[in-house]
């Protein structure tokens, strides 16, 4: 008998936790944690959606180790930063919306230099943004990354977050020992895809068992990385089935692309090359300016662009499943309710008018400002915001992170 489709307004069960909605606020970096600390502006940028509707917010890029952070003003989880994460998780709760953690280790995407730290990848690499060779970890060094999930869940437990994210998507660490393109390892993590997907399971039941039923744990997981030689769909739908039978995720929110090599792929619409260029520091400006349409490439928006491919995810799982890329309507949340998936996560429009939600319920004829331009893009090295929404003054500092690295997207 098939289950009646519920109403994106309805309350949804994510695990231990009743979200008042379906719809989430998907991760984007903020740029708002310099020297890794939570901000005032943090917290606002996290409770201004709540307060505008959604069910929950997410906070992108929690580190789980020094040297997987995507640079060195990301915030790391560590007993220390607890208490600031209590006021901002306090702060979304007052406002009626659960919280989530995004957790990962940014692997080949982490910027070295920034970090003082090797950048980790699962088979070595030329990293442009230290301008040296990738780390290759050794066992010993797996084993402490997958430890480091769970003491980083425990902490967001205690922080007060309803739920954490673990980043399995974009070439992250995790996403790049899926890609046949970059593991090249010929140990227990390389060669086979059981073998490439085995970082990811460990990490998922070490969370699983560090936080037990106190609080929800989702994936947000690569369907394709939109490279040739990349992680196929096909390799992925067989690591979602691995992660369901595992039985230690609540939902798996599904995306794509490579943060690495193709990240347009799972934005879509305008790449704003020229804008990148101008930031960047010599010689990522001059790559960008002359060969900048092979790495930010065009791809057309159009609403619910990754549905067709979540599709078959649906079809084959059995498990709660979070729709991500062009949720800008009524019509579109609706088609996803009735197609089978549980929630829906926005992004872009949320940073455009983060009180859209609250108006599509009082008129589902709303539609979003955002146009899709994709300047919101390049603010990453300020403080992520819509170019057409323009911050005061004096929240809009100059471009003095432009030099720390090409890619913070979630």
């Amino acid at each position: 008998m098939s289950r009646p489709t519920p109403d994106v307004f309805d309350p949804g069960t994510l695990g231990p936790v009743t979200l008042r909605n379906r719809i989430i606020k998907a991760a984007t970096f903020e740029a708002r944690t310099p020297a890794g600390a939570v901000t005032d502006e943090l917290i606002e940028y996290h409770r201004a959606p709540a307060a505008g509707g959604v069910g929950m917010t997410t906070v992108a890029y929690c580190a789980v180790s020094p040297e997987g952070r995507t640079e060195r003003d990301q915030i790391l989880m560590t007993p220390e930063a607890v208490p600031a994460l209590v006021r901002l998780t306090d702060a979304v709760r007052s406002e009626g919306a659960a919280v989530c953690a995004q957790l990962g280790h940014a692997g080949p995407v982490a910027n070295a230099a920034s970090n003082g730290l090797p950048a980790f990848s699962p088979s070595r690499m030329f990293s442009p943004l230290a301008m040296k060779a990738t780390r290759q970890p050794d066992a010993a060094e797996i084993a402490r990354i997958v430890a480091d999930h769970a003491r980083a869940a425990d902490l967001a437990g205690q922080a007060g977050f309803d739920a954490v994210e673990l980043h399995f998507g974009h070439n992250y660490l995790v996403s790049s020992f899926f890609s046949p393109l970059l593991n090249r390892r010929r140990d227990s993590y390389g060669g086979s895809l059981a073998n490439r997907a085995r970082l990811a399971r460990e990490i998922a039941v070490a969370v699983r068992e560090s936080v037990g039923d106190q609080i929800a744990v989702t994936a947000k997981l690569n369907m394709d990385d939109g490279v040739p030689g990349g992680l196929r769909l096909e390799e992925s739908l067989q690591i979602g089935r691995w992660l369901q039978d595992d039985g230690a995720l609540d939902a798996l929110q599904l995306t794509v692309g490579s943060s690495l090599l193709n990240p347009m792929y799972y934005f879509r619409g305008q790449a704003p090359r020229d804008d990148f260029a101008r930031v960047f520091p010599r010689p990522l400006n001059w790559a960008l300016l002359t060969a900048g349409r092979f790495f930010l490439r065009q791809y057309p928006f159009e609403e619910a662009y990754l549905l067709e491919s979540a599709r078959q995810f649906r079809h084959e799982l059995s498990m709660p499943l979070i729709l991500l890329g062009g949720i800008t309507t009524r019509d579109t949340m609706d088609q996803a309710m009735a197609e089978g998936f549980e929630y829906v996560a926005m992004a872009r429009a949320l940073l455009r008018d983060p009180g859209l939600v609250g108006r599509i319920r009082s008129d589902p004829t709303t539609r979003s400002l955002c146009t899709h331009c994709n300047k919101c893009m390049v603010t990453i090295f300020e403080k992520t915001r819509c170019v057409l929404h323009p911050l005061p003054a004096a929240d809009n500092p100059s471009a003095e992170r432009a030099a720390v690295h090409a890619e913070l997207f979630a």
